[in-house]
């Protein structure tokens, strides 16, 4: 029992948020339910997205019933490939990777050969809510494949890395870059076997990574080193991450975002209950830095000022980025 009071204290000495944390003081204070439909609906964030003028992959269709489903070559046109999403899905389950056609048919991301039968198969089972987060009826979306800038290619594995950025009343909190691996079928989910990499909120650079919850310093497929790589046009990230506040009105939200080779920055999607591990990869707490934030956001509403995103991301490098003086 006192070996397990001083990890507790070890523990919230080091500003590391729990689950009942994170719930009660961020999620519940600070995202109105109603507001949750805006993220827990891809269409939704997408088209608010569009509307605000953030990138975002383009979107080249929806489909609604299965009525519609006829509509899906119209929808795919000449494209040669494209990503088949359920809106409300979770975790990348339902999500599918066409990456090229083959003899009338369709080449997935892994190399799988798949008809045009079996694709509008999987947007029946997507319509009916398989993949949902509630299991109601859902909607499909079709949209532009992301092609991963090639600074990902010594460090990843078959699928898309994305960037999560926690973000508290528009203040970037902690960074961190999910590499896909084998276990993880290419997909960059951290519960299926993805590496989560820790990201310096100031320049960019990554820093050592957690895979099944362990630290570790290479890729287990490529084997090389996933720390000190530059990600390029950081800023561009941060300053699409502070501008989610005002897109989504929620105040505490894990901002999802991926480097495409040629269109830069892209949003993919927002996340109300933002996971816990990005404190494993950053190897620092949580609450150390939303202490802090919420302590400024407290002076500035004394002084009736209210920062602009540019303004919110600076004031996160200058406090939190490794190369700082006042890091934590």
């Amino acid at each position: 029992m006192i070996n397990l009071w001083k990890r507790w204290k070890a523990l919230e000495a080091k500003g590391i948020m729990g689950i009942n944390r994170r719930n009660a003081d961020y999620v519940l204070k600070y995202n109105k339910r109603s507001l949750y439909p805006i993220v827990d609906d891809k269409i939704i964030t997408k088209q608010r997205a569009i509307e605000a003028g953030i990138h975002v992959p383009e979107m080249y269709g929806i489909i609604e019933t299965e009525k519609e489903i006829e509509k899906l070559e119209q929808i795919i046109g000449e494209h040669s490939d494209f990503v088949i999403k359920p809106a409300q899905g979770a975790g990348g389950d339902g999500i599918l990777v066409i990456a090229d056609r083959f003899e009338g048919r369709y080449k997935t991301v892994s190399g799988r050969i798949v008809t045009h039968e079996e694709i509008e198969y999987h947007i029946s089972s997507i319509l009916t809510g398989l993949y949902s987060l509630g299991g109601g009826r859902d909607r499909a979306l079709i949209e532009y494949r992301v092609k991963p800038d090639p600074i990902f290619k010594s460090i990843s594995y078959e699928g898309v890395p994305d960037i999560r950025i926690i973000v508290l009343m528009g203040y970037p909190v902690m960074a961190m870059l999910r590499l896909p691996t084998r276990q993880s079928s290419g997909k960059a989910n951290l519960h299926q076997g993805a590496i989560g990499v820790g990201v310096d909120l100031t320049t960019g650079l990554t820093l050592r990574g957690t895979w099944l919850n362990n630290k570790i310093a290479k890729h287990p497929d490529t084997t090389n080193p996933v720390d000190g790589v530059q990600l390029p046009d950081w800023d561009g990230f941060m300053k699409l991450a502070a501008g989610c506040y005002e897109l989504c009105g929620l105040g505490y939200i894990g901002v999802d975002m991926v480097l495409d080779e040629t269109k830069g920055p892209l949003i993919l999607e927002l996340n109300a209950r933002p996971g816990l591990n990005i404190q494993i990869a950053n190897d620092c707490g949580l609450a150390l830095r939303t202490h802090k934030i919420e302590a400024h956001l407290a002076d500035l509403k004394e002084r009736g000022i209210q920062e602009t995103p540019t303004e919110r991301m600076r004031f996160a490098q200058e406090l939190f980025g490794r190369v700082s003086t006042a890091a934590v």
